[in-house]
């Protein structure tokens, strides 16, 4: 992957979703779930395996948690252990957390403004650590990892959040949300919160089902087909979410066709000649959150006038037509607990007699 491209990308995987969810987490009932019954506390021990298979086992529910980005920490958010978030690598930018969680988040310590340094992941004292993507091929070159026999050597067990970081691994398209919902139970039984993990899942699953259910009669044939437009990854080359990537999910079961879902991996820079073959019927404008409600609508509005300006994209017909959707880049493409809400706001702009 070209380093420019790649940057857009390791920017993206930096932030968390900001789509509009309901709910909240709960340290308290988190912590007495984790406490209660048996030595190692209720649910022990835990075994969970990483990209390859290997195992880890847990005696009991972690004290203290480091993760390695956003997404990692704001899933601990909603599980309701929060309090045993000891420092996070790509911290959250202003606003990108739910509100309910936003004060909280503010106080985790930022080990690492990017990929948190060896030395100071080793020395952080955690007893586990989340990684959300160093497993990913194309980090390798994005920091210098811990091997296995160092986290061995400081006490910190090393987990995977299996939707990112194996994403790439997959043998097959990531059409679902079922990856997103496994890490959510999986961390719910490593943190002693599978009580508030079954929640989380439910409400996402009922959102999902609801939108499958409302488009069961719309072929495959007839969905709309859709374009990503990742604008911060740059505008000279396109970068492509493919089958792999949880966008791909997130837009098939939204009722839209991803035009590069013939690709398999999770992102690919592509040229616009690719895209103008593709003359998507919608185009969504994935911008990064900027910290504001009024910086946001000008950096969806500076997306849009490129696409109209831009002699290779202003003919398409979902720019002639005026079909944007106006979606940070983070709902989409990093998974979380509001990615089932990122699905049904597609559903409704693509298929708005259908899903209200």
């Amino acid at each position: 992957m070209r380093p420019r491209a790649w940057c857009g990308v390791l920017a993206a995987v930096a932030l968390t979703a900001t789509a509009c969810g309901g709910g909240g987490g709960n340290d308290g009932e988190a912590g007495k779930e984790g406490a209660s019954g048996g030595s190692g506390g209720k649910g022990f021990p835990v075994s969970v395996q990483d990209c390859s298979g290997a195992k880890t086992t847990f005696d009991g529910p972690p004290k203290k948690i480091v993760t390695s980005n956003a997404a990692a920490l704001e899933l601990l958010l909603w599980l309701g252990a929060g309090d045993r978030i000891a420092g996070t690598g790509f911290p959250p930018g202003k606003g990108a957390v739910p509100r309910q969680f936003a004060d909280q988040a503010a106080k985790v310590p930022v080990l690492g403004k990017t990929v948190i340094p060896k030395e100071k992941l080793l020395g952080s004292g955690a007893d586990v650590y989340i990684d959300s993507f160093s497993s990913m091929k194309n980090m390798r070159g994005a920091g210098d990892a811990p091997t296995p026999e160092e986290f061995k050597a400081a006490g910190i067990k090393h987990i995977f959040l299996k939707s990112t970081a194996c994403a790439a691994m997959n043998k097959s398209p990531r059409t679902d949300l079922s990856g997103i919902e496994s890490d959510i139970e999986e961390l719910g039984r490593v943190t002693g919160t599978s009580a508030r993990a079954a929640e989380l899942v439910a409400d996402m699953r009922k959102k999902t089902d609801g939108v499958r259910d409302a488009l069961k009669d719309v072929p495959e044939d007839k969905r709309p087909s859709y374009f990503l437009f990742d604008f911060d990854a740059g505008t000279k080359q396109p970068m492509a979410v493919c089958n792999r990537q949880v966008a791909n999910a997130v837009i098939t079961q939204g009722g839209g066709r991803n035009v590069f879902a013939d690709c398999d991996g999770d992102f690919k820079p592509v040229g616009w000649e690719d895209v103008v073959a593709k003359n998507p019927d919608f185009i969504q404008l994935a911008v990064r959150n900027r910290g504001g409600e009024e910086a946001n609508r000008k950096a969806f509005a500076e997306a849009e006038d490129f696409l109209r300006s831009f002699p290779a994209t202003k003919d398409l017909k979902a720019v002639k037509e005026g079909r944007f959707l106006r979606i940070g880049s983070e709902r989409t493409t990093i998974a979380g607990v509001r990615s089932a809400d990122t699905v049904r706001e597609i559903a409704h702009v693509l298929h708005p007699d259908k899903v209200k």
